[in-house]
């Protein structure tokens, strides 16, 4: 185990006095490098080597003064001599090392002076050997103990995940796969870890590996198997004539190495794979990320992907600290100043708490939420005891009181559950060195005594008090499974309906949706939980609210922070973007409920503190919308477009239509302008062959055009739809027809979430309407004026659906649930339409540019946005004699007209 920190600087201290009259570099170079490890407690020859031949970059043999292969290289000059002048040489011996063997430190000395460059992370630092004891920290690696940056990107995750894949598809070749082959990697991990951490001896598993297993391989998954047993073997428990290098190991416990496995079969590329993984600094690991890092190399075609599939540290932090953490911190910031006994309690408070995760994948929330509060529980020791030699770690009343068993997870596959569980006792072990770097003293917890209880099993089917009391748990935190409606499997579609059993309406569900409900039951238990989930945003948005919220709330759910949508990403390569939510939520008040908006979904969040958060997640009244038929206003009807249902036969583009007209000139009479959604924002010219009333005898003259009808025929015919073959009777007409005979709104289904408007229109009778438009007949200056508003692009933005971060527009639960202004007058609807007509004279400057180029945000042209401008007022004048600062005041006062109109129809139906 390594030296405490204590002993460490004592032993630098005296160094620096011995040697602090050497002068000559090849007399004495040796033994002053053997002594200066021994200031850590490491023997040199066991992890570096002195005069090592390497190929210099012009390619002639050179000879490093001293290397440690994959960590540290040393050029030793004599006094006096330059140390710019060695590190030259230093950089020349890089071309003649392996990947796995460049140092990531380079350490130059003249005796009288060190200087220390790190490679990765680009800096130096030189100081007199007389304040070697001032600047040891920096050499803390040679002693097992890392500095922890918890990089997303670090390389050594990627690259300490890559290798195991190797290895993994190697043995997995060989004929070793499945279960034994999961538990015998996340095994080869632990090793790993435990030698560049302190638990082994530095460079101890490696050593086994080098000296005494063959160079071809074929008796080192017999000595692994060896190994494992002795690492499952108490000290007292082992034979006195155990050999003597195996007997050095430490003893691990934990269940981790208490299942008996085949023995694997090596050769020697597998041999130097492992070997390659030895030489990576897993020190540095973050068990957060690797974790599912490792887990995505099991999969070749993730692999390609690797580094985007795990939870990024920030996204994790976003949800556990409104959860808890932001509360505990701000308590300790309370309390720091006050007595030892308060200070004890605050600690033994931390300890209680207890976490699951019913989704837990490889552990990622429960390793950062649990590594949170071991920070926390740092400090709070830091003040008790910053006179460390009052300090006894591990003994008594002053005992590291958080450990692992504060986790619980759920995880329905079995390798990510083995990946958690030993993620978090390494997120321990790097805890508790970090303790033994504050106080100087060394502290371990091995044997482990403790393990998170990760159960692998199907959290929907699972009864959660089974794995831990609703009375001994504090929270319940996680990421369940992005799976929409479309997408879920049959199981999926089954563990979903059991859970939803008796609701209304669940199938529009995303999978996700079932957690809440879980949760919910469970925290029934027990009000006094606290829950918090990522979510897709759609189960905040459209028909969705209307099944999932009313049931929570009727169940007593309240919201009590949430992240409105922000795109879900670590910005890997090649990863989708996801656009999510986070809400926290529980059946008890809130002291405060925070809202974190983003201006866009790849920006910044905003908090605000605000008097409640409904099932949109807006500061409003926990109001539901539902699908409703007809407006709840006294507006006029809105409808789907017509669909053709012709597969394409029946629409023409532009040069279809001219073509059609060259061989059937009497086909113009037939032909009319039709727009879909994207036609009709982007200006596209297309058409369609709209054939009411044609005579046969006409038709018949026009065989291209008949051709185009007979294949609509065979496409309906083909379907496996009975209500679609009904249609090839009448292949001249579209599916479904809704074409007014008067001019009519029209509003895009799908609109783009970057702009300010939803740009919508008036058409004439003649223009034809594909399904993917609404229309609105009948509709006037006034109905065109209170769309186009700000107030309805805020209630629209809240309460419907997105199509990914695309609005899209319902009528349904949009239009049909949108709240006129309550007895507008002449004067307000005088002012509207003239707005509203002065709104299209702006659009009428530009005829040459398009709805899309027109509400394009950085092209949208300033006489457009002043006639906005002025109906956004006229509009809000109409609602309320006050001005809105923002969509958040329009949505609130929204949803209160909302409950107002429809408290007379609740009461109605009861």
């Amino acid at each position: 185990m390594p030296l405490a920190w204590n002993d460490i600087k004592a032993r630098a201290q005296q160094f620096a006095h011995e040697w602090a009259n050497e002068t000559a570099e090849h007399a004495e170079a040796k033994s002053f490098w053997d002594d200066f490890f021994q200031i850590f407690g490491v023997t040199r020859r066991r992890v570096a080597s002195f005069e090592q031949r390497v190929k210099k970059i012009d390619g002639r043999d050179g000879y490093v003064d001293l290397l440690w292969k994959g960590t540290l290289l040393v050029e030793q000059k004599s006094r006096g001599k330059s140390l710019d002048r060695a590190y030259t040489p230093a950089i020349d011996y890089f071309p003649g090392l392996k990947e796995y063997e460049l140092p990531r430190y380079i350490l130059v000395s003249d005796f009288a002076r060190m200087r220390l460059y790190d490679l990765e992370d680009n800096t130096q630092v030189e100081f007199a050997l007389s304040e070697l004891v001032q600047h040891i920290h920096l050499f803390g690696f040679i002693a097992g103990y890392h500095t922890r940056r918890y990089q997303e990107q670090d390389l050594t995750n990627v690259k300490a995940a890559e290798q195991m894949g190797r290895l993994h598809d190697k043995l997995k070749q060989s004929g070793y796969a499945g279960h034994e082959l999961e538990v015998y990697l996340v095994r080869l991990v632990f090793c790993l870890f435990a030698e560049h951490t302190g638990i082994f001896e530095i460079n101890q598993f490696q050593e086994l590996i080098e000296q005494r297993t063959a160079a071809d391989g074929s008796d080192l998954g017999q000595w692994l198997a060896h190994l494992f047993e002795v690492l499952n073997t108490p000290n007292d428990k082992r034979s006195t004539r155990l050999d003597e290098q195996l007997a050095a190991f430490a003893y691990i416990n934990g269940q981790l190495y208490v299942e008996h496995l085949p023995t694997a079969a090596f050769d020697r590329e597998l041999r130097d794979l492992l070997l390659a993984a030895c030489a990576l600094d897993w020190g540095r690991i973050s068990p957060a990320i690797f974790g599912a890092l490792f887990q995505a190399v099991m999969a070749p075609a993730a692999r390609r992907q690797l580094g985007a599939h795990y939870t990024s540290e920030v996204n994790i932090l976003k949800l556990i600290g409104p959860l808890f953490l932001d509360e505990l911190r701000a308590e300790w910031q309370r309390i720091k100043r006050q007595s030892r006994q308060q200070l004890f309690a605050f600690q033994q408070q931390l300890a209680a708490i207890t976490l699951l995760d019913p989704a837990c994948g490889c552990g990622n929330f429960l390793v950062i939420a649990y590594r949170e509060l071991r920070l926390l529980e740092l400090e709070v020791l830091q003040v008790l005891f910053n006179d460390t030699s009052n300090l006894t770690i591990g003994v008594g009343e002053f005992n590291i009181l958080c450990n692992v068993n504060q986790c619980y997870g759920i995880e329905i596959e079995e390798f990510p559950a083995q990946i958690a569980r030993t993620a978090l006792w390494l997120t321990d072990h790097q805890m508790n060195q970090l303790v033994s770097q504050q106080f100087g003293k060394y502290y371990a917890r091995i044997p482990l005594t403790h393990a998170a209880t990760i159960v692998h099993g199907n959290a929907l089917q699972l009864d959660w008090r089974s794995i831990i009391a609703p009375a001994e748990l504090t929270y319940i935190l996680g990421n369940p499974p992005f799976v929409g409606k479309k997408e879920q499997n049959a199981l999926q579609k089954a563990d979903f309906a059991q859970v939803f059993n008796g609701i209304k309406g669940a199938r529009v569900l995303d999978f996700v949706a079932a957690w809440f409900i879980k949760s919910t039951d469970y925290m029934a238990d027990n009000p006094a939980i606290k829950s918090a989930f990522v979510a897709t945003n759609s189960i905040t948005q459209g028909e969705q609210v209307g099944v999932l919220w009313s049931e929570l709330l009727k169940r007593g759910a309240q919201i009590h922070f949430a992240h409105r949508t922000f795109q879900w990403s670590n910005e890997a390569s090649g990863q989708a973007v996801v656009h999510c939510v986070m809400i926290g939520f529980a059946l008890h008040e809130p002291i405060k409920k925070r809202l974190f908006v983003y201006e866009n979904v790849r920006s910044e969040a905003k908090e605000t503190t605000v008097n409640n958060i409904n099932p949109y997640l807006v500061d409003a009244p926990n109001v539901v919308i539902t699908r409703r038929s007809q407006p709840i206003c006294h507006v006029p009807p809105i409808v789907f477009g017509s669909m053709a249902n012709d597969g394409g036969h029946l629409l023409l583009s532009e040069a279809e239509k001219q073509e059609l007209i060259r061989k059937n000139p009497q086909v113009m009479r037939w032909i009319r302008p039709f727009s879909m959604g994207n036609e009709f924002i982007n200006a596209i010219p297309r058409y369609c062959l709209w054939l009411i009333d044609i005579a046969p005898n006409e038709l018949r003259q026009m065989p291209d055009v008949l051709a185009r009808v007979n294949q609509c025929k065979q496409v309906r015919l083909n379907s496996t739809r009975a209500a679609t073959n009904k249609l090839a009777a009448s292949p001249t007409l579209f599916g479904e027809i809704r074409q007014p005979d008067v001019p009519y709104l029209a509003i895009p289904c799908v609109s783009s979430e970057r702009r300010r408007y939803i740009p919508i229109g008036f058409l004439p009778p003649e223009h034809i309407a594909g399904d993917k438009l609404h229309i609105i007949p009948n509709a006037t200056l006034y109905h065109f004026g209170v769309l186009s508003s700000a107030m309805h692009i805020a209630w629209m933005r809240t309460v419907t659906g997105r199509l990914k971060s695309d609005y899209q527009y319902s009528n349904t639960i949009v239009y049909n649930n949108f709240p006129w202004p309550d007895l507008i007058t002449d004067k307000h609807q005088q002012r509207i339409e003239t707005a509203a007509q002065a709104l299209l004279i702006a659009r009428q400057q530009y005829p040459d540019s398009s709805l899309a180029a027109l509400y394009d945000p950085l092209l949208m042209p300033p006489p457009l946005v002043r006639a906005h401008r002025q109906l956004d007022a006229a509009v809000d004048a109409a609602y309320s004699q006050f001005a809105f600062n923002n969509g958040a005041e329009r949505v609130a006062l929204l949803f209160n007209r909302y409950q107002q109109l429809t408290a007379p129809m609740d009461k109605k139906r009861r």
